[in-house]
């Protein structure tokens, strides 16, 4: 597997796991989001990764509308490549995970690449004073939740969005299991190289947050594919910046935000997202490597680029 030349950091912004009562820092509205993405675009981000949120209560939404009050603030302020989940929030329907990325027409989506247990109802111990009815309802609910990502959602997805909007990738992989369906994608020629896996390591259901998972998943990802991918890391809370200062080394690409942690340390809340970019920044630089500008993204990631959206 030929390694990066340079590293590609991706920020998720917000995300869908996260609630309003656990840090004052996750931003909400649609001013929020923009101000706190192309903060991280400053700081050192090629590519965000964006979710959105009801203003009123901050739940997870699938509104177009709401999407659009910040993505052309973000284009017009930033060159950062803008990336729509169609993951959503737990409990969405697909084609409410999509609604979003369908009127955007992005460079890049996320793509989870397989169903799941995903249970984040552990955070129920932690938390207790909750701002909104809706947050320990949508904690506890995953306590008997599959994520939905089967080999017909995918295939629509893949057709959908790639084939029908020139749209690439950032494929999510929780368990070894998700890069042999990878595999399956690309030799029905649904999926077509260079692609980007994400290793998502530490939510319960997925893999745990041990390196030598991400080891295994990478050596087995090189027997796969090959040299025709990109790889990156994101590791769920405490775990974040030792798996992104691991994948550094190891010739790989790293995700920080605040949808996959809150902190900037040991019981510190990070005040933005651009801090954990910012301390990325400094840690793989620190290590003698270089941080890719979001035109390096696009070309390694074979992007549509920025002026073929929809925003």
């Amino acid at each position: 597997m030929a390694k990066a030349k340079s590293v590609i950091i991706t920020c998720a912004v917000t995300g869908g796991i996260h609630t309003p009562s656990m840090s004052p820092y996750l931003p909400i509205t649609p001013q929020d989001i923009a101000h706190e993405a192309i903060a991280a675009s400053e700081a050192g981000a090629s590519i965000i990764h964006l979710h959105a949120r009801d203003p009123e209560n901050g739940r997870p939404t699938a509104d177009p509308d709401v999407f659009m009050e910040f993505l052309p603030v973000i284009k017009q302020s930033s060159n950062a490549v803008i990336n729509i989940s169609t993951g959503g929030g737990l409990g969405m329907t697909l084609d409410e995970r999509l609604a979003a990325a369908r009127r955007a027409s992005p460079e890049m989506c996320s793509l989870n690449m397989g169903s799941m247990n995903f249970g984040i109802f552990p955070m129920l111990d932690k938390y207790k004073d909750f701002q909104h009815e809706w947050e320990p309802e949508f904690l506890a609910m995953t306590k008997d939740f599959i994520f939905r990502n089967t080999f017909g959602d995918i295939e629509y997805v893949l057709q959908d969005l790639g084939e029908g909007h020139g749209t690439k990738f950032e494929m999510e992989c929780y368990d070894l299991g998700h890069l042999y369906n990878v595999a399956y994608f690309v030799d029905k020629g649904l999926i077509k190289p260079p692609f980007f896996l994400q290793f998502i390591y530490g939510i319960l259901g997925g893999a745990g947050a041990e390196i030598d998972n991400l080891v295994h998943m990478n050596n087995v990802a090189e027997r796969l594919f090959g040299d025709d991918y990109e790889w990156s890391v994101l590791a769920a809370g405490k775990h974040q910046m030792g798996f992104a200062s691991t994948a550094s080394v190891l010739g790989g690409n790293v995700r920080v935000g605040l949808e996959d942690s809150l902190y900037i340390g040991k019981g510190e809340l990070a005040k933005s997202n651009a801090d954990q970019v910012s301390k990325i920044k400094s840690i793989v630089e620190d290590l003698s490597l270089t941080v890719a500008t979001p035109d390096e993204a696009r070309q390694r990631l074979a992007l549509k680029g920025g002026d073929q959206v929809g925003f």
